[in-house]
């Protein structure tokens, strides 16, 4: 499996999955612009098998390194990013893990129970990262009491393994060539923007500006019937040159803590 069939794999994946977010790649390519992935963000759960270790193995194996991790105090979350060795076209890959043992009795209960129901065949399989929800049918009660603590967990405990977003870089878009303007287009377009600690996240000074839009709203089969709840998000993001003129090709974590909230609930 080439890195070109995995993200075409988590793409298909995503769209049918989001509707919202392939009508944001067509409203760009309409515009007569070139959508290239800046990254791609996964999420799980601490865990030998299933934790950010265990879901990196398939990139490595496709071409890709470790590049930099970063911690995330109040939202008790760990995280790696890697980049292909050789590939300048190839996304980042963003995976974080939520640092269970942190959590209360029932947070940790609740996680083991749905890491348990994973078949153990699927630990070392490169389909992990495509396997969606496998933990069984969530439950809505258990759904929104996990959304008290944590809307990260929320979130995995329902969708389980997929791409979390895509990411735009909007250092390869020729009109809408600045976060400020993409995120005008989208408003005009109807498109709620993630406005947690404003619209923009990050400044040129520190070499990345991002935005997102609030994930969009689907509806989801629980055990007591169907909810619309947030799935998965588009985001945008601009690189700028370090002092050697060389793009900044990291990650900064407080801007990051805010982006992890496109996915929080919301009242449309």
């Amino acid at each position: 499996m080439s890195h070109h069939t995995i993200f075409d794999h988590l793409w298909a994946d995503y769209c049918h999955q989001n509707p919202s977010t392939k009508k944001v790649y067509d409203l760009f390519i309409g515009e007569g612009e070139t959508v290239i992935n800046d990254h791609i963000a996964i999420r799980t759960f601490r865990h030998p098998a299933i934790g950010v270790d265990g879901l990196s193995r398939i990139f490595l194996k496709n071409g890709y390194e470790y590049r930099g991790d970063y911690h995330f105090e109040t939202k008790k979350l760990y995280a790696k990013h890697f980049e292909h060795k050789t590939d300048q076209e190839a996304p980042r890959v963003f995976i974080s893990e939520l640092l269970t043992g942190e959590f209360s009795p029932f947070l940790q209960h609740t996680v083991g129970k749905w890491i348990s129901q994973i078949p153990v065949t699927m630990y070392d399989s490169d389909d992990l990262i495509f396997a969606g929800n496998i933990s069984g049918k969530p439950s809505f009660e258990v759904y929104e009491k996990l959304r008290t603590e944590s809307e990260y967990a929320a979130w995995l405990y329902v969708n389980g393994f997929c791409a979390n977003h895509f990411t735009v870089s909007v250092n390869r878009l020729n009109k809408l060539d600045s976060v400020r303007k993409v995120n005008e287009f989208l408003k005009l377009h109807g498109f709620q923007l993630n406005d947690t600690g404003g619209e923009i996240q990050g400044t040129p000074e520190e070499l990345l500006e991002q935005s997102s839009i609030r994930a969009g709203m689907v509806n989801f089969d629980f055990i007591e019937g169907t909810f619309e709840i947030p799935g998965c998000y588009y985001e945008f993001a601009k690189r700028y040159p370090d002092t050697n003129g060389k793009l900044y090709s990291g990650f900064i974590a407080k801007s990051a803590d805010k982006i992890f909230e496109s996915t929080n609930f919301y009242k449309k």
